[in-house]
């Protein structure tokens, strides 16, 4: 193990407690992201903004909201995998296991499974976001310089 750098320790609190932090900053955001956007056309937002499937859609103005909020949110959640996550590698499974407690939500919220197409098409440019963002910001900062002492030491 000394030789190893950065290596992995299996720790399942710390797992859940990013699993809690991340559902968090998805639905914390996605609440703002909401109700900023309602703010726009004087509108208040709803549960159902966020756990119904009937409600996102292209045919309604409340339905083409919702989809921005839920776009602006999965860029929200990138940032939340920097700066909680840190691990490039980790993110798809934090994004996927985010969005399967939201499809849990939603099916709870609901009383029946999502079969809309539009929301499976939503979420699943959402998840694609997010976790190619949330990456990309990870391994940005992973791959930067580790900078080395450049003092010259003459302890001879």
């Amino acid at each position: 193990m000394a030789g190893q750098f950065r290596s992995y320790v299996w720790d399942p609190i710390l797992i859940v407690s990013q699993i809690v932090l991340m559902q968090n900053v998805y639905y914390g955001s996605l609440g703002l992201w909401l109700a900023l956007v309602d703010s726009l056309v004087q509108s208040s937002p709803t549960l159902d903004q966020m756990f119904s499937p009937e409600i996102l859609g292209f045919s309604t103005p409340p339905g083409r909201l919702s989809m921005m909020a839920f776009i602006l949110n999965a860029l929200t959640c990138a940032l939340g995998l920097l700066y909680f996550i840190r691990r490039g590698k980790q993110c798809l499974d934090f994004t996927v296991t985010v969005h399967f407690f939201h499809l849990l939500g939603c099916w709870i919220y609901s009383s029946h499974f999502p079969s809309s197409l539009t929301w499976w098409l939503v979420h699943a440019v959402c998840i694609a976001l997010m976790a190619v963002i949330g990456e990309y910001l990870c391994m940005r900062t992973e791959l930067k310089e580790i900078p080395l002492n450049s003092t010259p030491k003459s302890n001879v």
